[in-house]
């Protein structure tokens, strides 16, 4: 129905009665034939109230496109590429909102905004890490130096107070986010390239994958490692997430699979959710926690039940090449 929308909707009205049953109960053929062909057949789940607009597709970046992040009010997106840029955009419209921001030397791999939405902060292979203004595009301060090789995430801690690191240097780091100052000591425990960080909701602990095909819980004010890492993946560790009540952790792998933790003991909690071809580089829960959406190197996007580990519905296709971060909308 998706896919032959366009002529469903522009092709005389015989042609395609026989769709009318699935037509989306608020498209013009749906409203102006539901009462003239009452005896048909009727579609008793999955109706749509109104087409699903097409996938817009955002141009501007001239090299891959590493990593995206919406603003807390869901009004923007932020985006860092391999051009050694970053931009913002309007998220309904797809228009570019300003000039790039400029200022690394080599590609962006990690972006992500303040709780507040004033600033964005990148980390980029040069070993940087840098603060943005918002709304001018401003850099903020010099950039954060310390990490002996390039970052690959940043996160903002929920307060807004602290920024977390993982580095290709097998380091994680916390920064202070009005100095820029880095507080305590490097956070050492993963064996090579940490991939991914991010804090729990309550900002109590940080969360790091790994290429060493594990995943740790760190806590956040002592730096100290809780329990001992999360083992089961059997390849690198791309990206993990905490549930929005913080309960669980999911985490997705370059062993095609994805699983869920519990965040209190460590242990595994279901099944393997299994459907990607290829691995998959970004996982991220839906507000509400009841699903969770991943990008492959398969091209595709998937979205899950939380609860049964089921894929829902077909791929999302369309990109050409790997889909390397997901995001959720504030609004799910």
């Amino acid at each position: 129905m998706i896919i032959f929308r366009t002529p469903i909707s522009i092709s005389a009205p015989h042609t395609y009665i026989s769709t009318r049953p699935f037509l989306p109960s608020g498209s013009p053929l749906s409203v102006i034939f539901s009462t003239k062909f009452i005896k048909g057949i009727k579609a008793q789940q999955g109706k749509l109230l109104t087409w699903l607009a097409p996938p817009l597709k955002w141009i501007g970046h001239s090299n891959v496109v590493c990593c995206t992040s919406y603003s807390p009010n869901g009004c923007y997106i932020v985006t860092g590429s391999d051009d050694r840029t970053i931009r913002i955009w309007d998220a309904k419209t797809g228009d570019a909102v300003g000039q790039p921001l400029e200022g690394h030397t080599h590609w962006v791999l990690s972006v992500a905004y303040s709780p507040n939405g004033r600033h964005i902060v990148s980390g980029s292979s040069d070993n940087t890490i840098q603060i943005w203004n918002a709304e001018t595009a401003n850099a903020v301060g010099k950039p954060l130096e310390g990490h002996m090789n390039s970052v690959a995430s940043v996160a903002y801690s929920p307060n807004g107070r602290h920024i977390v690191s993982g580095s290709n240097d097998n380091t994680i780091q916390i920064w202070n986010a009005e100095t820029g100052d880095a507080v305590g000591k490097p956070l050492e425990g993963h064996t090579t390239l940490v991939a991914l960080v991010t804090y729990s909701p309550d900002g109590r602990h940080i969360v790091s994958g790994s290429y060493d095909n594990t995943i740790r819980i760190w806590d956040a004010k002592t730096g100290g490692a809780v329990g001992k890492p999360l083992e089961g993946h059997t390849h690198w560790v791309l990206s993990v997430a905490y549930s929005p009540d913080g309960r669980h952790i999911v985490s997705g792998s370059y062993d095609n699979t994805i699983r869920i933790w519990n965040a209190k003991t460590g242990n595994a909690v279901g099944k393997l959710f299994e459907a990607h071809t290829m691995g998959v580089s970004s996982v991220a829960y839906s507000p509400d926690g009841r699903h969770i959406v991943s990008g492959s190197d398969d091209n595709t996007i998937r979205i899950w039940n939380t609860k049964t580990g089921v894929a829902i519905g077909k791929p999302l296709k369309g990109h050409i090449e790997v889909v390397l971060s997901v995001a959720y909308s504030p609004d799910g």
